[in-house]
């Protein structure tokens, strides 16, 4: 910290931070962050006190989809180009300001948030252009590159135009050298092997968009184009029971696309018509396999390939009408249509013999139309109420392995009141009933080679979770430039989506995703940001969050009450940035909380566990338009450990007895990150 402290005394006068006024809004003009090292939209929202960026849900639809910055109070038109990335693409010289609503404001589509950002661009902004070279070097010996070209700018008669290409290599810091352990409960001779593996991800980006006055509106249209290859071999050295050597690999190729257009009129002094109309694709193909690389030493030739090629679509088309009445109040309505298709073909051999997966070869298709209506009203100054209630039916049917069809209709209210108690404390309460999307990946089959969890089938026929949410939060400045959120939320759980037994053709017992019972979730969260010029620090920035988690589900095997599989009970990250502006730059570090989760299956339980992992970075700005960054990913390597336990019981967990224990454990490669970008316009 001293160290910190020296470099502070470079550091120049810091911006004192907007005062938030009694509605909640707070802007935060674009010399707010002079003197910080932000060179893009990203950067800014990143330095707002107190505003996590939520990049939004990967769902099927668009309303549900949505994350919590809107771009010159207007969200994306797109799903598939994340938010982050788009955020990046725009130039820090083109933001005008960011307001951040906190509880909702007349005339603001919180989208389901009770925070949202709300970044303003400059009109008029002439032609910008950005160029970035990366590279990153692992200390296994790889050298991976890549280049990102984005470029912005004006047309006469009022158009813009957007434009992006990036290509390049880039690591899985998720796997790595590491053992592989299974310990047997008759106390035979324990597997025990030495493992090599590496994960690369191959990337190749297009993006673009033209907007366009049109009919005394506004025409936007954008499109994406991702071609991403990944590649991770595996080489298991057994050492016990016997010399050998087993290897695995597994590649995965995802093509996705994405055509977008969103139209916005004026049709009266107050009333605003939105349409949008979104289509995308994604084709991706799997190959895992797993060998004895030497048949000869081991006297067997063992072989075992899982295939899978799916296919998946969708058509939305979406309007909203918004009318505001008077500064108080504004209502909107609107109506939402979706069309998705999912075609996968799944085949798996074992030993050369092939086996039988249900729901391997199925065809789903989903109808899905929701209507809604919104309202925004401050009845005084200090108190906001955001309420809307929408309504959504889906037709689901699935041909091929699996054949049904079924109707789900579902209504969902919600609730959220802000009110500014004094100038520093804002109140905040929600109640609202979410209703989770069936994920496609959960219809169809999958397995995992490099482990002992086996096949999972797939089953087309589940219900989506739902939940009755509470949430109380409170908001409370500390001192200039710096506050605390605390917040609790509980989830009352219906059709809980988990994992169950499925009986296959040939008498087997397999896993699949299945609807389990009823239960509950409480979260408790607390969020801060922490300033330090009143004590004499300049331009330090500490964000941290921290979120704790309970759940209570039946299981479907043991009918006993345990967590939610795969919830995380704690997660928690530090941020901490320091501007040097004597030095035209600004170092800094982000701590990542370890964490760990347990998935339970009919036959096992598998537990991993993540330790604690820190990124410092700095970067330098020689000239405004010219800036160097490095990054250390991991700096605590060899530390970081990856630790996959999986207990394998005999049978059903019901029935007890003592289980084989597998245990993998990774250690993530050590890499360094240097990035060049420069500004041109």
């Amino acid at each position: 910290m001293s160290l910190l402290l020296v470099l502070a005394q470079a550091a120049a006068p810091a911006n004192p931070a907007p005062a938030i006024p009694p509605q909640g809004v707070v802007s935060y003009p674009a010399s707010y962050f002079a003197g910080a090292n932000t060179g893009t939209a990203l950067d800014m929202v990143n330095r707002i006190p107190d505003f996590l960026l939520d990049t939004g849900a990967s769902v099927r639809g668009f309303e549900g989809a949505a994350g919590n910055v809107l771009v010159n109070g207007e969200r994306p038109a797109a799903k598939s180009d994340p938010l982050d990335a788009i955020l990046q693409r725009i130039p820090a010289a083109r933001v005008e300001r960011i307001d951040v609503i906190r509880g909702g404001a007349p005339g603001v589509d919180m989208q389901g948030k009770t925070v949202i950002a709300n970044v303003v661009l400059k009109k008029g902004a002439g032609a910008h252009a950005i160029v970035a070279l990366a590279s990153q070097h692992v200390d296994d010996g790889r050298n991976l590159g890549g280049i990102r070209l984005e470029g912005s700018g004006s047309l006469p008669g009022g158009r813009t135009w957007e434009g992006g290409l990036h290509v390049g290599k880039g690591a899985d810091d998720g796997v790595g050298p590491g053992h592989n352990e299974v310990r047997f409960a008759d106390r035979r001779p324990p597997f025990l092997a030495r493992i090599k593996t590496a994960g690369t991800d191959t990337l190749g980006q297009l993006t673009g968009a033209l907007e366009t006055p049109l009919l005394g509106g506004r025409l936007r249209f954008n499109t994406y184009f991702n071609q991403e290859k990944f590649k991770e071999p595996e080489q298991d050295f057994v050492s016990s029971p016997a010399a050998d050597l087993q290897a695995f690999n597994l590649v995965q190729k995802t093509y996705d696309t994405e055509g977008g257009a969103r139209y916005s009129r004026a049709v009266g002094p107050s009333t605003t018509l939105e349409l949008v109309g979104l289509r995308t694709s994604r084709h991706r193909k799997t190959d895992s396999s797993s060998a004895d690389a030497d048949p000869a030493v081991t006297g067997r030739d063992a072989a075992d390939d899982f295939f899978n090629l799916r296919s998946s679509s969708e058509l939305i088309l979406r309007a909203v009408l918004k009318h505001r009445i008077g500064s108080t109040l504004s209502i909107e309505a609107g109506a939402e249509n979706a069309d998705n298709k999912l075609d996968s073909h799944t085949s798996l051999s074992i030993d050369g013999a092939p086996q039988v997966l249900p729901a391997a070869n199925v065809r789903v298709e989903e109808k899905r139309t929701e209507s809604f209506v919104k309202l925004a009203w401050r009845p005084l100054s200090t108190l906001t109420v955001d309420a809307d209630v929408a309504y959504e039916s889906s037709d689901i049917s699935s041909r091929g392995d699996v054949v049904l069809a079924k109707r789900l209709q579902f209504a969902r209210p919600r609730l959220a009141v802000a009110w500014t108690a004094t100038r520093g404390t804002q109140l905040r309460v929600r109640l609202e009933r979410v209703v989770g999307q069936l994920n496609f990946d959960d219809f169809v089959a999958s397995t995992n080679l490099t482990n002992s969890v086996g096949v999972t089938a797939g089953n087309p026929n589940l219900n989506p979770e739902q939940d009755w949410v509470g949430e109380a939060a409170i908001e409370r400045q500390l001192w200039r430039g710096s506050s605390l959120i605390l917040a609790a939320r509980h989830f009352e759980i219906t059709d809980a989506v988990d994992r169950g037994p499925v009986f296959a053709a040939d008498g087997s017992v397999l896993d699949q995703p299945t609807n389990i019972s009823s239960g509950t979730k409480d979260e408790v969260e607390a969020t801060g940001t922490l300033r330090f010029e009143s004590f004499g620090w300049k331009g330090a920035l500490l964000k941290f969050d921290i979120v704790e988690r309970w759940s209570h589900v039946t299981d479907p095997t043991t009918r006993q009450m345990r967590a939610i599989s795969n919830l995380h009970p704690l997660d928690w990250s530090v941020n901490f940035n320091q501007d040097l502006p004597a030095y035209d730059a600004s170092v800094g570090f982000d701590l990542f909380g370890g964490w760990q989760q347990r998935a339970y299956r009919f036959n096992l339980i598998e537990n991993y566990k993540l330790q604690t992992y820190a990124r410092p970075f700095a970067e330098w700005k020689p000239r405004p338009d010219l800036s160097l960054r490095v990054e250390l990913p991991l700096i605590n390597h060899p530390h970081v450990r990856l630790r996959d336990e999986i207990l394998i019981f005999p049978g059903p967990r019901s029935v007890g007895g003592t289980p084989d224990v597998q245990e993998r454990t990774f250690t993530f490669p050590y890499s360094w990150y240097v990035r060049i970008r420069k500004e041109f316009g």
